[in-house]
């Protein structure tokens, strides 16, 4: 009886053990694929731009009409500034023609910058060697706020790289300096190169401008210089 009870007991052990194994070596399922997420929109194309319509010469005419009002009311603005005035007196560090400087009917003594803008110029005596200058006084010091050169044709504008404020006990101040970005304006006879600054403490009667010349390669032109500022 007791070698049964032995034999059962050791069949009984054996089975237990087969099927442990047959546990431990079943491979685990795999893990579920998440289902695409709905509702997501297709990412949209590449819109197609339209080069643009090429202008009829009627649209041409007119857009270079506005141009030359835009141009119109900038300048009417400028010269019936009432809070700016024109030069009375200018001297310079040159003068194109030296040898006719003397003369009151040289076309480009400094002189000729005096006064409102009239198609009458200085015109320096160097193309692109160094530095020139032309100093302007006027007759009612203000705390200034502006100046605008008018440059006949936009010639050797590119040049004109320092703007000097004098007081009226004669000291000099800096109200500008470096390579400016004005350019030809093409839309009228003159350029007009503004400078605009924060209100001086002090009062100016007179404004010195200087060229660096080899910042453009020609002769520099002045047809008048406004002082702007409030008495």
């Amino acid at each position: 009886m007791k070698r049964h009870a032995t034999v059962a007991a050791m069949l009984l052990a054996a089975l237990l053990t087969a099927c442990h194994k047959k546990e431990n070596t079943e491979e685990p399922a795999p893990a579920a694929t998440p289902a695409p997420a709905t509702g997501t929109a297709p990412a949209a194309a590449p819109a197609a731009t339209t080069p643009p319509a090429e202008q009829t010469p009627e649209q041409r005419e007119q857009a270079r009409k506005k141009e030359l009002l835009e141009y119109g009311v900038m300048e009417d603005k400028y010269i019936n500034d009432p809070r700016a005035q024109w030069a009375t007196e200018a001297k310079a560090s040159s003068t194109f023609n030296p040898a006719s400087n003397t003369k009151p009917e040289d076309p480009n003594r400094p002189e000729r910058a005096v006064g409102a803008a009239d198609g009458n110029s200085w015109t320096n005596g160097s193309t692109d060697k160094g530095f020139d200058w032309l100093e302007l006084a006027y007759a009612t010091p203000v705390n200034a706020t502006d100046v605008r050169v008018v440059v006949s044709d936009g010639q050797g504008v590119e040049a004109l790289n320092k703007v000097e404020l004098q007081d009226t006990d004669g000291a000099w101040h800096t109200a500008w300096e470096g390579v400016n970005d004005v350019k030809r304006d093409a839309r009228g006879n003159r350029t007009w190169f503004v400078r605009s600054f924060n209100k001086t403490a002090y009062k100016v009667k007179s404004v010195k401008i200087t060229y660096a010349n080899n910042l453009q390669h020609d002769y520099k032109i002045v047809d008048a210089v406004q002082l702007v500022g409030d008495k």
